[in-house]
Order: C-alpha cells, then structure tokens, then sequence
C-alpha cells in the first residue's frame, strides 16, 4: 500500500457554500475519517496505520534509525501497526505522522481552516493536552474543538436525545443521550468488537499458521469480513440450514489459497458477527450487545424509557453486516412490548461520528468550546 494513497468518496459542495469551513479528522481503530465540513461523506479515509522502515544514514540511538510512513510496506509487511487500539492512543508519533498528512494535504487544497478532532471517551486528561499540543505547536492549527464521538454519532441522526449503538474496531459503546446531554447511569462499553472478529476469523481460518502481519492472511480476512459473514435472525436454525447443505453447493461461500486451491468456510466462520448477538458462543466474556442496550435503558430514570426505546442509533462498521439492525429490532421490540422500538439505521452510518461534527461544525451553541491558538499559550500550554 503506497504510503501517500488516499481517495475521495464524496463529491464537493456547491462553490457558494465553501465558506467558514472546518477540517474534521475521525481517528478510529482501524480507519482515519478526514474532510472538510459541508460535505455529505469524509474526502478522505485512510487506514489507521503505521510503517516503521530501518534508515541506515540516520546515525544516533535506534529509534532514530528508522523511518515512518502511512499504510502497509509490502516489501516489509511485518513493519506495520496501529498507532489507535481499543479507543486509546498508544503511538504518539504515528498519530503526528498521519495528522500531518492530512492536514498538509487539506492546506494545499483549501487553505488553514479550524479543525474538529472527534476523540474517544477513554481519552484521559493527559491524551487531550497531547491533542492541543500536537495541533497547536507541531501543526500550527488556528483553533481546535475536541468532540466526543458517541454524541457527535447522535447529532448525525438529526437527534438529541436516544441511545447511540457504536461499534467499531477496536470498541462496543453504547451511551443514551437526553437533550443533547449524556445520561451516564446507562454508559456501557463492552470487551469485544471488530477486531475480536477479525482475531477469531484469523485463528479460525489459519489455525495455528495465522499471521496478522501475512498480507493474504490480511486480504483474506477482509475480505470475508466485507464480502462473506452475516447475522443470521436465529443462529440454531441457520447453523441447521447449512448442516442440510451437501458439501460445494454453494459455490460462493468459499476462498482460494495462494496456489489456487478453494477452501469452503464454515457455517460459523460466516455467522462470525453473531458475536455480537452471543458473546459466550466464541468465549466472550460480558453480556451480548441487545443485552447491553437493555441494561442502558433500563438504567435511566423510568420516564425517558419509553422515549430512549423509540429512538435507538447504531453506528459504525460493524453495524453495517446485513441482517445486524434486524436483528437487534427484534430483541429490543420483544424486551419493551409493549413500547414501540425504533432503530434508526442510516445507510451512512460507518461515517456518523464524522457526519455529526460536521453538523457541530457550524452550531453557534459550540462556540465557547473551541480552543483557539492564543487561548492555548496563555493558559493551557505546559
């Protein structure tokens, strides 16, 4: 993967609205969301990811001895990580590498323009002053506004109050919002996501050779993942469907080896995002999400309950295997009958987070929250 690959998903504005934009950066587990404000999807969106190469004609200690660039090396696979996991930032210098890409990339375009960094609520008080420090006095920002990512997920559904279901890559949160304000007797982060279903389709395909630094390894996976796997309504009468099927009957649920060989998957290597649905099947720990949804409302006072069950969001990756909104419908509308659920379930909704701050973007309602340049040398520079 060329270090310097990009590409657009959206089509731009109209030229008269280009004015006061903002540049929002989505940094997720496994994909950067970036643009500019106004536009219906991010411009660009990138791979979370870093490559380490070793640079001989660096003297000095070993860490300076190496280079860093986007993406995946394939002459060098095994130099590759992720700077994000799990909602945390645990490579500073991969996260500067990639934000400086982008905001390089956004200035010989566009100009200087404001920016949004949407960020996990696990950030710690230590990762936002690194944040202010990292756009303020490396990349020279103008001002900065730090949103957090379930709310922004809310806004984007055109809500202020409901239940944002988000799973991504490296977490499950499920977080209920009145009026625009968190309600956090009902915050539920959970132990498994995408990445857990990557782990278990790895072991389950590759068995004791599995490698994660393996590019067809990697492309496999994936492309199971986007391609393949599913959840079913009922996993019991799915898994006996697929024990009716005589063996090669369908021809599409296989993949082939590097020498050309098919390899037929599984009902459960398919069924992998039930995971979701039943945790303890793959040895999960917790509760299942539905569950998790549950506990969330059930937590708030009783009388937004009601109101909470009516307006249920899920976003993010994982939330897009077909068959997951269904199914979560029909456990939320058999828990709260009589109550009437709703699942708002926007075909955008990989991109909510960046979407919603997009929307916060131009709110007058935001406006004591950004941090601008000066503010940050006189009060919150260390």
């Amino acid at each position: 993967m060329d270090g310097g690959a990009w590409w657009p998903v959206s089509r731009p504005p109209p030229t008269s609205a280009m004015s006061a934009r903002t540049i929002i950066i989505d940094h997720g587990s496994a994909f950067l969301k970036a643009g500019l404000s106004g536009w219906n999807e991010p411009q660009l969106v990138l791979p979370s990811v870093v490559n380490y190469i070793p640079c001989r004609e660096n003297p000095g200690p070993s860490y300076a001895r190496r280079r860093v660039s986007l993406g995946i090396d394939i002459c060098r696979p095994d130099t590759f990580s992720y700077p994000v996991q799990r909602g945390r930032v645990i490579n500073w210098e991969g996260v500067e590498h990639i934000w400086s890409f982008i905001l390089e990339k956004h200035r010989l375009e566009h100009g200087d323009f404001p920016v949004i960094v949407t960020e996990s609520p696990l950030k710690e008080p230590t990762d936002r002053q690194k944040t202010l420090e990292i756009m303020f006095e490396l990349l020279d920002v103008p001002s900065v506004l730090l949103a957090d990512q379930r709310e922004m997920s809310l806004y984007s559904s055109g809500l202020l109050t409901g239940v944002v279901v988000d799973s991504g890559c490296g977490l499950t949160r499920v977080q209920p919002f009145h009026l625009g304000r968190p309600l956090w007797p009902g915050e539920k982060t959970l132990e498994f996501a995408g990445q857990d279903l990557s782990a278990y389709l790895f072991k389950s395909l590759f068995k004791e050779d599995y490698n994660r630094h393996n590019l067809f390894q990697l492309d496999t996976v994936a492309s199971t993942q986007m391609n393949k796997c599913y959840v079913p309504q009922n996993l019991g009468e799915e898994l006996d469907f697929y024990q009716s099927l005589p063996d090669g009957a369908d021809r599409s649920n296989s993949y082939l080896l590097p020498d050309g060989t098919p390899v037929e998957l599984t009902a459960m290597q398919r069924l992998a995002p039930e995971m979701f649905f039943s945790p303890q099947v793959f040895n999960l720990q917790g509760p299942s999400l539905p569950q998790a949804v549950v506990e969330s409302i059930e937590a708030c006072e009783p009388s937004l309950c009601p109101l909470l069950t009516s307006h249920v969001v899920p976003c993010g990756g994982n939330t897009l295997y077909p068959g997951f909104t269904t199914r979560l419908y029909q456990l939320m509308s058999s828990h709260f009958s009589p109550t009437r659920a709703s699942v708002f379930a926007g075909s955008n909704r990989h991109f909510s987070v960046w979407l919603g701050a997009s929307v916060v973007a131009h709110l007058s309602t935001y406006k004591s929250e950004w941090v601008t340049k000066a503010e940050y040398n006189e009060r919150l520079r260390l």
